[in-house]
């Protein structure tokens, strides 16, 4: 039994993904310090510079592993800078964990279905989410997504707006109704539009330069893509790449 789990082991922690993992986790401990913008209805609550990339993990390790790796960051840092353990910065862990997967998840999977539609309906369910129902609306673009073209930027945008469904769907049952009313929602309308096309522009950037780095630095090896997806679609300058 010892032998079979060291050896499933050896085969899980190859060079290829413990060389990802280490590159992802300095990268993803710095940027969840560096504060994007502030989130309504709680105080010392931030977007990080994290929501541009931290999704990616997925497409490289697989929807399942690269969750794991984003939920493993966020309670390293979470115990790092010394959080105070309360019920939002728990429930703060799930949406970029969700993300990952969406974005790992080739195809119509069922739970990258199923999630938004949860989500939405949570919110119609609350009293002020039936008020200010078309926010909800938002949340339908992580399927609309997945019968449009596979374009790299529109996977990008369902994953942000999956991410962004998990957490207005705790934060409407979280927040007390008194900070977050109906006219706290519309505001964030814009907000949102603005925030959002940021993000997915940015985990669009922030694959295409691992992906590059990373197919540069195995030397476009085919043979790792088992343990590391890569796409040699998304290598920049791949002429600069190739081998004389």
């Amino acid at each position: 039994m010892t032998g079979f789990g060291a050896v499933n082991l050896r085969k899980f922690f190859t060079r290829e993904r413990i060389i990802f993992l280490v590159i992802f986790a300095v990268i993803a401990l710095i940027a969840m310090r560096i504060n994007f913008s502030s989130l309504l209805g709680a105080e010392n609550q931030f977007f990080t510079l994290f929501q541009f990339f931290g999704p990616i993990a997925g497409a490289f390790l697989g929807p399942i592993v690269g969750s794991i790796s984003i939920f493993s960051a966020e309670i390293g840092n979470f115990f790092l800078v010394g959080k105070e353990i309360n019920i939002i910065n728990l429930f703060r862990l799930a949406p970029m964990v969700f993300a990952a997967f969406y974005f790992g998840t080739k195809g119509r999977g069922k739970i990258t279905t199923l999630v938004p539609l949860i989500a939405i309906a949570a919110f119609w369910l609350h009293p002020i989410g039936i008020q200010v129902w078309y926010f909800a609306l938002f949340w339908t673009i992580p399927l609309i997504v997945k019968f449009l073209p596979d374009r790299l930027f529109f996977r990008a945008l369902g994953t942000t707006f999956t991410a962004h469904a998990v957490g207005g769907m705790l934060w409407i049952y979280t927040v007390p109704v008194a900070i977050m009313t109906v006219q706290a929602w519309q505001i964030l309308i814009p907000i949102v539009m603005y925030e959002r096309i940021l993000f997915a522009l940015g985990i669009t950037a922030a694959y295409l330069g691992f992906n590059t780095l990373l197919s540069k630095v195995f030397g476009g090896n085919a043979s790792i893509s088992k343990y590391l997806h890569l796409n040699p679609k998304y290598i920049l300058g791949r002429k600069l790449f190739a081998k004389n």
